[in-house]
């Protein structure tokens, strides 16, 4: 099998052109091929797939195996994996789990555009919301202090999020224009170096609260920017723009 893997700010994917449909869909093969020690290890697998209405079609795998919602950073490296293989040129509309997406590359920054937040479920110490995936959003002092790993693994699980799970987000404002993010992913079970849709959930709670129409959000695998505009009760027109990078193509026996 051939495959390439791309990163975008540190959350990594394994890609593979399934346009002639000869993968095979399974659990144990994907949670093997995305183990960082037997595999070639990676946050998630994604597939590229063809699609009668759009460019492309994006089908997301956590690294559990299991087919999982939106993927904000796998959504920007798709379509510069796209523009790789020359299905795309600088601008593309794409098929997702969520929903139809459109993305703008630039060089290695793809800007990609995610689903409209209709509501943000404010409570007094945190907020819920989905950005094509559900996210918990909480803010706090020093996130680099933030047992991430144990305090985002006891939220996923608690009685509240445990049937479904939850993607769990600490957030610490830098500036008034800039804050820092760190996520517990769902299905990866642990702390990823980024989360596209966590930064963009993350970023809309931020934004709400302070009436602004971009943010700059910091990860530990480097640096985001969300852009969106006011609704009613949530934000229609959301951007999420970064870096999206091809780290190198191999092959594997399956």
């Amino acid at each position: 099998m051939n495959f390439y893997k791309y990163q975008g700010t540190g959350n990594d994917f394994i890609m593979v052109d399934n346009r002639t449909e000869t993968f095979s869909h399974s659990t144990s093969l994907i949670h093997q091929l995305c183990d960082r020690r037997f595999g070639i290890g990676a946050d998630g697998l994604i597939l590229l797939e063809n699609d009668s209405e759009t460019d492309f079609k994006m089908v997301y795998y956590n690294a559990d195996g299991n087919e999982s919602t939106m993927c904000g950073n796998g959504g920007r490296c798709i379509a510069a994996f796209a523009h790789h293989l020359n299905i795309i040129g600088s601008k593309t509309r794409f098929k997702a789990i969520d929903g139809i997406h459109k993305a703008e590359i630039n060089g290695q920054i793809v800007k990609l555009k995610m689903g409209d937040v209709h509501h943000i479920e404010n409570h007094e110490n945190y907020s819920v919301l989905n950005t094509g995936s559900p996210h918990y959003v909480q803010f706090v002092e020093d996130v680099k202090s933030i047992d991430v790993y144990n305090e985002g693994k006891k939220i996923r699980n608690n009685n509240i999020f445990k049937n479904e799970g939850i993607n769990v987000n600490f957030v610490t404002e830098i500036s008034d224009n800039e804050i820092f993010v760190r996520t517990y992913e769902r299905g990866v079970e642990d702390e990823t170096y980024s989360c596209g849709t966590g930064v963009t959930a993350s970023a809309l709670t931020f934004m709400q609260k302070h009436y602004l129409n971009s943010l700059t959000v910091k990860t530990l695998g480097g640096e985001l920017k969300v852009y969106a505009e006011k609704s009613e009760n949530g934000f229609k027109n959301v951007w999420l723009e970064g870096p999206a990078k091809l780290v190198f193509e191999g092959n594997t026996e399956v």
